[in-house]
């Protein structure tokens, strides 16, 4: 599938990567929509960008979200399921001042896999639903997940949404082709970000010694897998990982 002409959704692309995501859309020829819940990132996108508030967890604002890019695009093509938000901390620890135990927050539990999961669910089914409807062939579904979907300590919650995003890849991959939706994921490592550009040197350098490539990555990394993930059309119901190598 070639980018140019495309109809393409990107969530949670005000900021970070989906912002990047969305511009090289933009610049490849590709007719762009992008939902966030930050309306002052939404606002100094690029001019060409189609933009509308939209929190993912919503399943009314998703199912409006959809139609109204239909509507301003002209149909779709496809969709960049990248919005997403962390919550990390230990499942239990003892707080350092009061020796009190303390374990997380179901708010947490709800807020991550509401986004990271029932979000990308949500975005997904009425994705597939319109692209069905309107019998549009072909089509792609990419899904942000993350490597640390293998386990990582301290981020249990965005862990179990992770994981189970890569692994409704493999189930929508198969109960979507019969519709010509295609399903794939990339899955980043450390990523520069605005929190990551904030960490000390020390942690900053630990991390880097773990990369084989001895960087954190870029989003334009990240870009470079989304646009394979998109154009390749024989790549689907798998997860890419994205990380320079990382072993954490």
């Amino acid at each position: 599938m070639q980018l140019n002409g495309r109809k393409v959704i990107v969530t949670g692309g005000a900021r970070g990567m989906g912002s990047h995501f969305a511009q090289r859309l933009l610049e490849a020829g590709a007719k762009v929509a992008v939902g966030d819940v930050d309306e002052a990132s939404l606002a100094a996108l690029p001019a060409g960008i189609e933009r509308k508030k939209l929190d993912v967890s919503s399943e009314q604002e998703a199912k409006a979200f959809v139609a109204w890019a239909h509507e301003q695009l002209g149909g779709l093509d496809v969709l960049v399921n990248n919005a997403g938000i962390i919550r990390d901390g230990l499942m239990v620890k003892k707080d350092k001042t009061t020796g009190q135990i303390v374990t997380q927050k179901k708010a947490d539990w709800d807020a991550v896999v509401g986004v990271n999961l029932m979000g990308a669910s949500m975005m997904a089914r009425e994705f597939a639903a319109k692209v069905a409807a309107s019998e549009t062939r072909p089509s792609v579904i990419v899904n942000i997940s993350s490597i640390s979907r293998h386990g990582n300590r301290g981020q249990t919650m965005y862990v179990a949404a992770k994981a189970a995003l890569a692994a409704n890849t493999v189930t929508w991959a198969r109960e979507l082709a019969p519709f010509g939706v295609r399903v794939a994921a990339i899955a980043p490592g450390m990523v520069e970000t605005t929190m990551t550009q904030g960490m000390n040197q020390k942690a900053r350098d630990t991390i880097v010694q773990q990369i084989p490539v001895g960087r954190i990555g870029l989003p334009e990394d990240l870009w470079l897998a989304v646009k394979f993930a998109i154009e390749c059309d024989y790549f689907c119901g798998k997860t890419m990982d994205v990380d320079g190598g990382a072993q954490f």
